[in-house]
């Protein structure tokens, strides 16, 4: 997808003069083209409309305002694509492909196939999964064979069954063994557009099936440096929760020999905004070298007073026999779309191969 930067609301990527251009293109290709309708469609009641309903608003005032039959209105679309200049705003071709056109199921998937590499089908093929699961996979298949790396990375993430923004692929979600021959297929691919996707694939699938994702790694050749990277993204959700058996598959498992470890938050008391320094001190009780996996969890305050933890990777290290080290770690405290903060005692924990070795803590102002 065409990296872009992000406008102060992302659903500004489709505003009024993006709309105006779009529809200048289409009257372009096609002279029987509503100009009038699309805008009408598309601009009524715009700001009312998040991100995701913006496109696939799009596309329905692209059926809408275009003449004739799916078939008709498809080529016209293709020949759009390589006008859009923005690779999340092209995803509306895939949104219209997945709307009207599962009747029309080979020249769908194939116009997905060619549709991906300006903006990825990733959401709109799920459409035809849900419809015909062993003849998309089997489609996916083909195309994680022999495919560009756009269509690949689609084979993989168009079925992922946890697609953050997409609708979730309950039967896959159920029994992941459908997507074995793909994974497999993509595990050593050479682009790490596609690596990124499967490592995300199968870190879906560990949050439902743990162990037959670890079944999977275990089998496969972890000294190929690409599969061990994929392998290791993939195990990322569990190794933030210590998950014993993932653990050991990365060397990870044994419990750290430590005469010393200790966490300091500073300042102690902050407001919104602020920036908080973690600080861990370790010292070697071992003979021997030690790989350790360093992690720290904080305790955010939630609505009402819960806490609820989440886990951020700190760092791996090589610890050396009887050897003392500060590690140091800032974080801005700072809201996101997908976090809140609310103001209270946060209990931050040093997690350590899988084990809360430490705890500190920090207050966040009102």
């Amino acid at each position: 997808m065409p990296a872009t930067s992000a406008p102060a609301s992302l659903k500004d990527w489709f505003d009024p003069p993006r709309y105006r251009s779009i529809a200048d293109n289409l009257r372009a290709l096609e002279p029987a083209f509503d100009h009038r309708g699309f805008l009408d469609l598309t601009l009524a009641s715009l700001e009312t409309r998040s991100l995701m309903e913006r496109l696939s608003q799009t596309a329905v005032a692209a059926q809408a305002a275009l003449p004739g039959p799916y078939l008709r209105q498809l080529a016209v679309l293709r020949a759009l694509a390589p006008t859009l200049d923005h690779g999340f705003v092209a995803i509306f071709l895939s949104d219209f492909v997945a709307r009207f056109g599962l009747e029309h199921r080979t020249a769908s998937l194939e116009t997905l196939r060619y549709f991906t590499r300006f903006g990825s089908a990733e959401f709109a093929i799920r459409a035809f999964i849900e419809q015909d699961p062993p003849a998309t996979l089997a489609t996916l298949l083909q195309w994680a064979r022999e495919g560009d790396e756009h269509e690949r990375r689609l084979a993989s993430e168009g079925c992922r069954p946890r697609l953050p923004w997409g609708r979730r692929l309950g039967a896959l979600v159920r029994d992941p063994a459908p997507l074995l021959p793909i994974l497999e297929t993509l595990r050593d691919d050479p682009s790490l557009y596609v690596r990124k996707s499967v490592a995300n694939n199968l870190n879906d699938i560990a949050k439902d099936h743990p162990d037959w994702m670890l079944d999977r790694l275990a089998s496969w050749d972890l000294a190929s440096p690409r599969t061990a990277w994929i392998a290791r993204r993939a195990a990322r959700t569990l190794l933030k929760r210590g998950h014993p058996r993932a653990l050991r598959l990365f060397g990870l498992g044994a419990a750290p020999r430590l005469a010393r470890a200790a966490l300091r938050a500073a300042p102690a008391r902050l407001y919104l905004g602020g920036t908080l320094e973690l600080q861990a001190t370790l010292h070697s009780s071992s003979k021997r070298p030690q790989r350790l996996l360093v992690d720290y969890i904080v305790h955010y305050v939630r609505y009402g007073g819960r806490t609820s933890p989440k886990v951020f990777r700190w760092t791996e290290i090589t610890l050396a026999a009887r050897e003392h080290t500060q590690l140091t770690h800032q974080q801005i405290v700072r809201d996101f779309t997908t976090r809140r903060h609310h103001p209270g005692l946060h209990r931050v924990e040093l997690q350590i191969n899988g084990r809360i070795l430490a705890r500190t803590r920090f207050t966040l102002l009102p």
